[in-house]
Order: structure tokens, then C-alpha cells, then sequence
């Protein structure tokens, strides 16, 4: 895997995990204040997601680099495929 796949790889990567760890021990508050959205949850705890899924997406893009380059997985199609 090249460096900038690799960058690419880990954001895309990042950023789904991020999304599935957002709802993960978010509860909204018994009683919201008046003008908040009751929804809303009351201490999100973005700081230790954030970290979390930094660890996790690093770790997921090494999996994903160590299955492409074993070529268990192949991305270009052989030569002459398309000729």
C-alpha cells in the first residue's frame, strides 16, 4: 500500500468508526434545560472517542495494509485484462 492509500485508508477508516463510537454511552439528561434539545446528550465524551477511535482506526489500517499487501486481496486487475 502506497502512503498517500494508506492516509486515505485511515481517514475513510477514522471517520466511519468515529460515527459508529458517537452513540456509544450517550445518554440525554433527565430533565434538559429549557432552549436545549431534549435529545441531546448530557456529557458526550468527544475527547475520549476521539481518542478511542484514533487507536482503533490506526489499528484497523494496519489490518487492511497487511491484507493487501499479502495479496490475499488484489486491487488491479491482472495485465492484459483490458486489452
Amino acid at each position: 500500500m502506497t502512503p498517500l492509500g494508506a492516509v486515505v485508508t485511515y481517514v475513510c477508516v477514522w471517520w466511519i468508526i468515529f460515527f459508529m463510537a458517537l452513540p456509544w454511552g450517550a445518554a440525554p439528561p433527565a430533565n434538559p434545560e429549557p432552549g436545549h434539545a431534549p435529545s441531546a446528550p448530557e456529557r458526550p465524551r468527544l475527547l475520549l472517542k476521539v481518542a478511542i477511535t484514533t487507536v482503533l482506526a490506526g489499528l484497523a489500517t494496519w489490518g487492511v495494509a497487511l491484507v493487501i499487501d499479502s495479496g490475499i486481496i488484489e486491487l488491479r486487475p491482472p495485465p492484459g485484462t483490458f486489452d
